[in-house]
């Protein structure tokens, strides 16, 4: 069986009030999720236009290893210290075919 890279889009939106907590928050995530077997690349982006709004693009040597990621106690803490914070998030699980 062969494993395939898979590519994570994540949209998060803070509320405004809260948009430094979630920035400070996400930024946090980044050297140790880097750091985590099959991260290929984890890269936060934040809105030119909407400040509230941040982007994670992210590829993971498979699904089963950013599923583990997902699972990490750091995610844990990220979702409680934002816990009310984030008006919406949206994930996409995609696959590069060109």
């Amino acid at each position: 069986m062969t494993t395939q890279k898979l590519t994570i889009v994540a949209k998060i939106l803070a509320k405004e009030e809260k948009r430094d907590l979630v920035k400070t928050e996400l930024l946090k995530l980044i050297d140790i999720t880097q750091a985590e077997k099959g991260c290929i690349n984890y890269d936060l982006h934040q809105d030119n236009e909407n400040e509230n709004l941040f982007l994670f693009y992210e590829n993971w040597e498979n699904r089963e290893l950013w599923q583990q990621h997902m699972n990490n106690s750091h995610l844990t803490a990220y979702m409680e210290a934002t816990n009310g914070a984030v008006e919406e998030f949206t994930l996409h699980e995609m696959t590069h075919i060109a």
